[in-house]
This record gives structure tokens, sequence and C-alpha cells, in this order.
């Protein structure tokens, strides 16, 4: 049996009488999504790119869905954060920008907090949600499914799924869902590491010519007062703090008069 947080007021859906045909198909639309989501290179590809495809392939290996989306988390002092999030649709979009900008609640966050899977069959009567419930019925979509996306313990996102028709998702969705959710974990958890790893790169880049362009300013300092570099240094600092300026900027734009002045005695 599956695991999983469902709906407390409502029965749980019976399972679907499913033939033999349809549950080996299930079976191939699973395995297909799972080798898509184990050939994702994220490469030179942005993190939102690489959840879109992960959604895609969620919304193929899990059976009822109508459009899907994947979320990627973190968390500050405790407290969940939502970093990115792609979707399948434009239905998933707005009940996915509704829960995370706008009232705060709904399956996907449950499922993160909880480390849960989570099943609503009627959105509009669920009590988890009283706000964020009747505002996605009214768009239509009444059952979802939202699971955790977990790698050694730390919840790094979800995967949410939704549904136009009521009690869409019964336990041959969830186990299906389950079974698909490792792998995109690990998928999401790469982008997760690839993408830190570049703003490092990037933050590191902008420091290195941030100092470059301070030891400049100092240089051209020292050169027309004969000062050293510690005093050098303590006038770009009373300078910017003087301006509230940032020291960089007011480093560049000593070095660029500088060469404005140099190239204004070459001229003459």
């Amino acid at each position: 049996m599956a695991d999983y947080d469902a709906q407390a007021d409502r029965p749980t859906p019976a399972e679907p009488e499913l033939s033999r045909a349809q549950l080996a198909a299930d079976d191939v639309d699973l395995h297909v999504g799972l080798s898509g989501v184990a050939g994702i290179v994220a490469g030179g590809r942005g993190v939102v790119d690489v959840l879109h495809d992960i959604a895609q392939f969620a919304a193929q290996a899990i059976p009822g869905v109508d459009g899907a989306g994947v979320t990627m988390a973190g968390s500050s002092a405790g407290t969940l954060q939502i970093q990115a999030w792609a979707v399948t649709a434009n239905f998933v979009h707005e009940i996915d920008t509704v829960q995370y900008h706008e009232l705060h609640e709904g399956p996907c966050i449950t499922c993160m907090q909880s480390r849960r899977p989570i099943v609503s069959g009627s959105l509009g009567s669920d009590h988890r949600w009283p706000r964020f419930g009747g505002r996605v019925a009214r768009l239509g979509v009444h059952s979802a499914l939202s699971l955790p996306l977990m790698v050694a313990d730390e919840v790094i996102g979800a995967i949410n799924t939704y549904s136009h028709d009521r009690d869409a998702f019964a336990e041959h969705a969830v186990r299906l869902a389950t079974q698909f959710a490792g792998p995109a974990a690990v998928s999401v958890c790469n982008a997760r590491l690839l993408a830190d790893a570049r703003d490092r790169t990037s933050r590191l880049q902008q420091a290195l010519v941030s100092r470059n362009v301070i030891d400049q300013a100092i240089g051209i300092i020292r050169a027309r007062t004969g000062v050293s570099a510690d005093e050098a240094f303590d006038r770009l600092t009373k300078i910017s703090q003087a301006e509230n300026t940032k020291l960089r900027v007011v480093a560049e734009r000593l070095v660029e008069e500088a060469v404005r002045r140099a190239r204004a005695r070459q001229r003459s």
C-alpha cells in the first residue's frame, strides 16, 4: 500500500479497474519518464530548463495528470524557500503562483513540510487549504498529487501534479509517482549543485575584478600623493563612506578618470 496523506473527510478513491494492457502501458510510461530523467545533463542549460524537462517526464510517468510542475526549494533559518519552478501547462503556473506568492498554502508547501506525499480528490472542499482549494477549484482543477523531493533526508523541492477530474489520483498513481520521485530528486539536486557552483564562480570572478580595480586605484593615489598602500586604501574607504557608494565603484571611477587624463595628455 502506498504511504501518503489523503484528504481526511473524503473517501479514498477506488482503485481503477485496469486491464493488463493498461498496467503494462503505465509501466512503459514510468520507464520512459525515469529514463528521461536519468538522461538529463544540465550542461550549459539553466535550472528552470532542467526543471521543465523533469516536469514533462513526470506528466508522462504519472497516470491521470493534466498538468505538472517541479519546484526547487531550500531552507533558511528552518524556513522553506522556493528557489525556482517550472510547469508543463499555463494553468499549473497560475495555480503555483497563487500557492507560492499569494496565499502561501497548498499541497506542494504541505508535502515539503510533512515530507510525505499529499493527495486531494476535491480541492474545493479540502479543509487543509481553505483559501487555496476554493481558488483552484474555480479554475476547474479538482485533484492534486504532490510529492516531496528528498536527498539524504533533505527536502530539495517537490513534484506537483493536477487533474481537472475529481479523485484522479488513487493508490496506483501514488505508487508510480513515488517511484519516479527518487530519481527526479537526484536530477533536481544535480541542477541545484551546478547552479550553486556557477553562482560561486561568478561571485569569485566579480571579487577578483573588484580587487584588481581597487589595487589600480590604490596605485594611482600612491603615485599622486606618495602615501603608503594602507593610507591610499583608507582614502578610498573614506570616499566610499562619505558618498555612500561601493568601494569598487569609487575605485572604478578613479581609474577611469586617470585613463581619461592620460589619453588627453597624449592628444595634446
